[in-house]
């Protein structure tokens, strides 16, 4: 049985992939900031029967947590989330800019750095990276989200090229205009008609992914049965742009 580690598992792309990688036999460590309070991971572990509520919130204190209790972890599904307020690029904090940047890719990046001794070791193991494909048309207002997570894909990349040799797969997925309450809310872009209209005229498939279908991407990426294929951004994107 695989065990898979996700970060904010209640965010993003969680939602809608936790549920398919339980499907799919996987035993699943979560991380999710909410998850500090007792109640909530007790009550998070009720709703999702073979998932595991890690109370540590940084890459150092989790891998400790794993550690302590017996979690061999094959596969890392770095779900990373930071709210973003667009803003023309001198009217941006400069402590956003590095909130940013130690969320989106220096936790990743040592949380990579925590797993992979044991995967080369046991010359086994999966990387899935959730990011971003802004990158593929820049937008006024979000320069921080889009330079940030596209330095989270180059990271990715870099690694896959690192981990071939052991058979370590590293792949990419970048979404764009994905149902998520932190960035497309419903009741902004799914229950209000006028948001409805407003997607539609971008998104050629005409409305916004839905959490499922970004959580079988992830589940097939996650499950190794491709392994010849790392290195690869797969846009999620409904054809936009």
């Amino acid at each position: 049985m695989t065990s898979v580690l996700m970060t904010n598992v209640k965010h993003y792309v969680g939602p809608g992939a936790l549920p398919i990688l339980l499907r799919e036999g996987m035993t699943a460590f979560c991380h999710d900031t909410s998850f500090e309070d007792a109640g909530a991971a007790g009550l998070f572990e009720d709703a999702y029967p073979g998932a595991v509520a890690l109370r540590a919130q940084t890459p150092d204190a989790i891998g400790k947590e794993l550690r302590e209790r017996g979690a061999d972890v094959e596969l890392l599904v770095s779900n990373d989330v930071f709210p973003n307020t667009p803003l023309p690029i001198e009217d941006i904090p400069i402590d956003n800019v590095r909130d940013s940047f130690e969320a989106l890719l220096l936790f990743p990046f040592r949380l990579t750095q925590i797993l992979l001794p044991v995967m080369k070791r046991n010359n086994r193991g999966r990387f899935v990276f959730i990011t971003s494909a802004r990158y593929l048309q820049p937008e006024a207002g979000f320069s921080v989200a889009t330079s940030i997570r596209e330095g989270t894909t180059a990271f990715a990349l870099a690694l896959a090229k690192e981990t071939a040799p052991f058979g370590i797969p590293v792949n990419v997925k970048a979404p764009n205009y994905l149902y998520s309450e932190a960035y497309y809310p419903r009741a902004k872009f799914i229950d209000d008609p006028e948001g409805r209209e407003q997607i539609a005229a971008i998104v050629p498939m005409g409305r916004l992914g839905e959490p499922e279908e970004a959580g079988e991407l992830v589940a097939f990426l996650a499950s190794g049965r491709a392994k010849f294929m790392t290195g690869q951004v797969i846009n999620f994107t409904g054809g936009w742009p």
